[in-house]
């Protein structure tokens, strides 16, 4: 690939730290059976950084809102699969037990830090608390511990930033200070919720490299959720593409982006703006995401989009199908079959 989209390997040694099993997770609502993650399965490696990637509505989300045990219930409920965590099934822990892993073991950055900080709680408490929940410090040491952290993250005079509410704050130090939080207890896996929204480019830029930072420096293995490829293609690793649901490809970031293998990451890559002077106007994918309340069991959720459907894409789900070395895609165009197929 050419243009803005610079692939730069980060693979890493190490085990599976989370392995998504054929998850499910559904929104019962009164206009029907919303399917938000539908038989998705992946790992995440020890130390490294995973993406996530789709358009708004694929899933994304609401994947990580499943690992963390935080879905909005009702209407949303894990019907199936099983997301283990160092070999134990979260889908099957007492709530008892999943607070005691979350926010210590498994962290999360959502995207809108200012409504997801306490406005009228000064930062450095917001910071301390976390650290008081977790490691049983009394306050005033706890305080001086969030400090010390908040400094860690990038934020200049931490000790006077420590004493503002969060509105005294830019979008960028707002970002800073969830990761603050986030990583207080110094987790073994970050979810990162589309971290950079709403920030200017430079912004990102140090927030990104910050997550960098911490995978290097503490071995946390983080899942960045995102719509960007570009993001992908400079701090991921491994990355997966969601269509409605689904895992439509995965494997190694160079592999993922030099060579897109489904039609719909093949679509989102021609849909990244560009700035080599043979390109011609900003391509779009034709057609709409599906409704989810209205969704086939049995298809492939791309074939209305997709230049290649045939009949068979309308009547049968495709598996993943190897495509290199760690690499595959959902897409009946790999199978053996295919010229034959209707």
């Amino acid at each position: 690939m050419n243009g803005v989209l610079k692939v730069v390997d980060h693979n890493r040694p190490g085990g599976a730290l989370l392995s998504l099993e054929n998850l499910r997770t559904h929104l019962f609502t009164s206009k029907g059976v919303v399917k938000a993650v539908d038989g998705v399965s992946f790992e995440i490696k020890a130390h490294e950084i995973m993406g996530l990637v789709g358009e708004s509505g694929s899933g994304k989300t609401m994947t990580g809102l499943s690992i963390m045990r935080l879905l909005p219930s009702p209407p949303a409920r894990i019907v199936d699969g099983r997301i283990l965590f160092n070999g134990e099934d979260l889908t099957k822990m007492p709530d008892d037990e999943i607070r005691k892993i979350r926010g210590s073991k498994i962290s999360m950055v959502f995207q809108d830090p200012l409504t997801s900080l306490n406005p009228l709680i000064r930062v450095g408490k917001q910071v301390s608390e976390v650290i008081q929940i977790h490691s049983g410090l009394p306050s005033e040491p706890a305080l001086g511990k969030a400090i010390e952290i908040l400094e860690q993250v990038g934020i200049p005079e931490a000790g006077t930033v420590a004493s503002q509410y969060p509105f005294e704050l830019s979008g960028g130090m707002r970002q800073r200070v969830m990761i603050a939080m986030a990583v207080a207890s110094r987790p073994e896996l970050l979810i990162a919720d589309e971290p950079t929204t709403n920030l200017d480019t430079t912004i990102q830029a140090q927030v990104l490299s910050l997550l960098r930072q911490i995978r290097d420096s503490q071995g946390t293995s983080i899942l960045l959720i995102t719509h960007n490829l570009g993001i992908v293609a400079w701090i991921c690793d491994r990355v997966a593409v969601l269509y409605a649901g689904r895992l439509a490809e995965i494997g190694p970031t160079n592999a993922v982006l030099r060579n897109p293998s489904h039609p719909y990451t093949q679509a989102l890559l021609r849909s990244v703006p560009r700035t080599d002077s043979e390109r011609g106007k900003l391509e779009t994918i034709p057609g709409e995401v599906p409704r989810l309340t209205r969704l086939p069991i049995n298809d492939c959720h791309f074939h209305p989009r997709c230049p290649h459907a045939k009949s068979v894409c309308q009547s049968e789900q495709p598996d993943l199908i190897q495509i290199g070395k760690d690499h595959f895609a959902s897409c009946f165009i790999y199978s053996k079959d295919w010229e034959r197929t209707k």
